[in-house]
């Protein structure tokens, strides 16, 4: 016979969120926990229980019949407590009102707001986003205030304590020339690339800093003829002009999709680079915050992608 006293909120929390995800990591997403704290919960449960509860399968973790009857009075209790007792109204995304603001690059701007765009228009229609831009010193204090409520990029200095940091993907470069460029006929080696003209973009994100410096390391050097502050302006510039740019694969895929442009892999190779939310830890148990990560989380997550290095 389970004994309730060794049960307590935190298990329950992990029990109603693998009947939600079925997944442990998706789980953990949702609770702001890690994989390995989600399994020691579990364990406990199921040691308490004489249960497995959940048992792997090709869909992800499947309920046993206990679980299955345990779900619905479980779900209660949480209700209660975040309801009545903590006075805190469960977040709805279906019918809640809110405003989130995201600061990203412009390439996260191609990147991550169209998908957000469908998703809350088709789950949670009364909820707005506000991307901004904003230096990376300017992080810190943004998202401490709430007036930021996740970064979303790459930030390599971004390891304070009492911020956390969650990995979405990790990206590398990729060359983008126009349809009709010469260079789509003709071998694009590492002699090609190093004799074309160059667009280069220099804006508020970092990634850039990371192909300029493995250029560097590489003494990989090619002309630079026009330097532009924004990723957008790319297409636009490559259509009537001979000019070549290097940029993130995520990026090189929405441009070729938005311009007439097409996709070459990099010849000199190419460094990755790793694409990461950032949040405050003031807003790690927010709901509304969670139910943000954890869409950012699912929809992005990805393993890495094969990189090609200079023979």
């Amino acid at each position: 016979m389970i004994d309730p006293k060794q049960i307590d909120l935190p298990m329950l929390r992990v029990f109603d969120a693998l009947m939600q995800t079925r997944h442990v990591t998706q789980a953990g997403v949702n609770l702001g926990l890690s994989q390995p704290s989600v399994s020691f919960a579990l364990n406990k449960l199921r040691a308490l229980t004489q249960d497995e509860l959940f048992v792997r399968s090709p869909g992800g973790m499947t309920p046993t019949p206990l679980a299955q009857q345990m779900a619905d009075t479980v779900r209660q209790i949480l209700d209660m407590v975040d309801n009545d007792l903590l006075g805190a109204p469960r977040f709805d995304p279906a019918t809640a009102q809110r405003n989130f603001t995201l600061s990203m690059s412009d390439i996260g701007e191609i990147v991550f707001l169209p998908y957000l765009t469908r998703q809350l228009r088709a789950i949670a229609p009364n909820i707005s986003v506000q991307a901004i831009s904003l230096p990376p010193l300017a992080h810190e204090a943004a998202l401490l205030s709430g007036d930021v409520d996740l970064s979303v990029g790459y930030y390599p200095d971004f390891k304070k304590a009492n911020y956390y940091q969650q990995f979405l993907y990790r990206d590398n470069f990729v060359c983008v020339m126009r349809k009709d460029h010469p260079l789509t006929t003709r071998p694009f080696d590492s002699a090609a690339f190093m004799a074309a003209d160059h667009l280069v973009v220099k804006s508020e994100g970092r990634s850039e800093e990371v192909f300029e410096r493995y250029l560097a390391e590489h003494g990989v050097k090619r002309p630079v003829k026009l330097v532009i502050p924004h990723f957008m302006s790319i297409p636009h510039v490559l259509r009537d002009t001979d000019l070549i740019a290097t940029v993130p694969r995520s990026c090189a895929a929405a441009l070729a999709r938005a311009g007439d442009v097409v996709v070459q892999e990099s010849p000199v190779g190419s460094p990755l680079f790793e694409i990461k939310q950032h949040w405050h830890a003031r807003f790690h148990r927010d709901e509304p915050n969670r139910w943000l990560r954890g869409l950012i989380y699912e929809a992005f997550a990805r393993p890495s992608r094969p990189h090609k290095t200079i023979s």
